[in-house]
């Protein structure tokens, strides 16, 4: 099996020890995406904004190898706070069109940095 290490000049760096995705074979597996702002490392403000960035970052992780969106099968959301669900999902659903990935979504005691939403997703070539 062929491994390759990804990591998008167009996402923050990484928080901690790792990369932003791995390539095994025909899938990728992503690291969690905050809503940092690539240029500066700083969370905007409020969970909408942070979900767009996150979105943004994790749309970057995925074409730096070579896929879309649309090759992502299964998403993994975690929120601060599961009363923005609602607030979530819409703005999940301007990236996600047509038929959506497998997705998963829990409230979370704390995330890194102060954030209020991360995600990280499995595509498929």
């Amino acid at each position: 099996m062929i491994r390759e290490t990804i990591n998008a000049k167009n996402a923050p760096a990484a928080v901690g020890p790792y990369v932003h995705a791995v390539k095994a074979g025909e899938t990728l597996y992503t690291s969690g995406q905050l809503g940092l702002i690539p240029e500066t490392g700083e969370l905007p403000e409020g969970v909408e904004a942070q979900a767009t960035q996150a979105l943004e970052n994790l749309k970057a992780v995925v074409e730096a190898a070579g896929l879309t969106l649309a090759n992502v099968v299964k998403t993994t959301v975690f929120l601060a706070d599961i009363n923005d669900f609602a607030a979530i999902n819409a703005i999940y659903a301007n990236y996600f069109i047509g038929e959506a990935p497998a997705r998963s979504c829990v409230q979370v005691a704390a995330l890194p940095k102060g954030a209020l939403f991360e995600i990280e997703a499995i595509a498929v070539a």
